[in-house]
């Protein structure tokens, strides 16, 4: 084989030697001027993938106060550099315009939303909470101590990590609930 063999007449082996005129013909000033939108960032930060208990690391590229980009770290001992589909689109969960970033309640029997200020919310949900465990409580059945309420029950979701699921737990079952599970188990 004449001139290296096959490989040397691989077309894109001839683009990297500047041989192929096909490689500026490819080429546009549009496309020289192009730059990665992680270049211009002011901020990298490291970060976990917020969408299932792998635990990928991610980083999140910052701008201006806004992220630009979201990639997988090559870092992380977990994923090295990889995503799956979700992890790679979480820059949406962030920055999507459609994203709610303020509490929304639906009065009982009502059709509508509402915008609710936060600490209205929490108070809200704690006085809901402590009604209920005081409502549903049992401290005895069938003559055996159980001291548990079965009006509250909790489950988590992929997006929460392994430490977020812990202090769940660990509310629950101070409150009572013995009806703990998580939806990555389901």
């Amino acid at each position: 084989m004449a001139h290296g063999g096959w490989i040397s007449r691989w077309p894109v082996i001839r683009q990297l030697r500047g041989e192929d005129a096909r490689g500026d013909a490819a080429r546009s000033a549009r496309t020289d001027a192009l730059r990665p939108r992680t270049e211009e960032a002011d901020t990298v930060a490291r970060s976990i993938c917020p969408y299932c208990a792998v635990g990928c690391g991610q980083l999140v590229y910052v701008k201006d106060g806004q992220v630009t980009q979201i990639e997988g770290d090559p870092d992380s001992p977990i994923s090295r550099g990889r995503l799956c589909p979700k992890g790679s689109a979480s820059k949406q969960l962030v920055t999507h315009p459609g994203r709610q970033t303020r509490v929304l309640y639906r009065r009982p029997h009502g059709t509508e939303w509402e915008p609710l200020d936060l600490d209205t919310a929490m108070d809200m949900i704690a006085d809901r909470v402590v009604r209920t465990r005081r409502e549903t409580w049992q401290q005895e059945e069938d003559g055996k101590v159980v001291r548990r309420t079965m009006g509250i029950a909790g489950l988590g979701g992929a997006t929460l990590d392994n430490e977020e699921n812990y202090l769940m737990k660990k509310l629950y079952t101070a409150l009572g609930a013995i009806q703990v599970e998580n939806q990555a188990r389901i």
